[in-house]
């Protein structure tokens, strides 16, 4: 069975584009702080931003890191150009390195999740100094399935695609006009050499978006899901990704307020 999950991207497009003008609006900004990586949620969060704000209040910043492919920093830069934007190049390499040579040890994951959060620690110290608010492009399978970096990419004071699973967010991304090389890409979050983002999570983006819709929207139950011919191995996986990044969807927990005095 086929899940529809089309969407009129004209109207979603303005609905982004007033919600973005409304919270800069109510936060006092002056403006947005974004990270440019030359991806399709980060292009189509720029475009939306420009739409709404003005490209003088709008400030991308390529943040690479030596790993970071050639394509993706083409690619960056491209939408920088494309939207007339002054982007600011900072490399990340130095910090990145100097950490992981201080404590002896690394992993490609521990590397590519400290990467992200100090990607994120410079945006917000650029947003402070601009009186600015951080423009974040994460999109809703990503926070369903957890495949975010809490406090890395998964942190941002805004977040307009949030409510668009990755296949809307690629079909509102060709609506608006961002670049075909752009929307046809494969998704990578380029943290390591051939990493990608369906070749980590074991699944399609398409496939993923279905099952989620079921399960969240429809509230069907995994046999019901496997029934209308979805595989079981990606119902389950879809499902153990969704209950084990719940916690990224919450704020941290606290226990009860003291009680005092009577």
């Amino acid at each position: 069975m086929a899940v529809d999950l089309s969407i009129d991207a004209g109207a979603v497009a303005e609905e982004l584009r007033q919600f973005i003008s409304r919270r800069v609006k109510r936060a006092g900004a002056q403006g947005v702080v974004l990270g440019l990586s030359g991806g399709l949620d980060s292009s189509t969060a720029a475009f939306l931003a420009v739409e709404a704000l003005g490209r003088e209040r709008v400030w991308p910043f390529l943040l690479p890191y030596r790993t970071s492919s050639a394509p993706t920093i083409e690619d960056a830069e491209l939408m920088a150009k494309e939207l007339a934007l002054d982007a600011q190049v900072i490399d990340v390499t130095r910090q990145i390195d100097a950490y992981f040579e201080t404590i002896g040890e690394r992993t490609p994951l521990r590397v590519g999740n400290k990467v992200a959060r100090e990607r994120m620690s410079i945006l917000y110290d650029h947003a402070k100094a601009k009186g600015g608010v951080v423009l974040g492009s994460g999109n809703r399978t990503e926070r369903l399935l957890g495949y975010t970096t809490l406090w890395g990419d998964m942190a941002c004071d805004l977040a307009p695609l949030g409510g668009l699973f990755k296949t809307q967010a690629r079909a509102l991304a060709r609506a608006i006009g961002v670049p075909d090389r752009i929307v046809r890409k494969t998704p990578t979050a380029d943290l390591w050499p051939g990493q990608t983002d369906e070749g980590e999570l074991g699944i399609s983006y398409e496939t993923a978006d279905a099952v989620l819709h079921l399960l969240v929207d429809r509230h069907l139950g995994e046999r019901q899901i496997v029934a209308l011919g979805y595989h079981q191995s990606d119902v389950a996986r879809v499902r153990r990704l969704l209950r084990s990044s719940a916690h990224k969807r919450r704020l941290p927990p606290a226990p009860p307020r003291p009680k005092g005095p009577a």
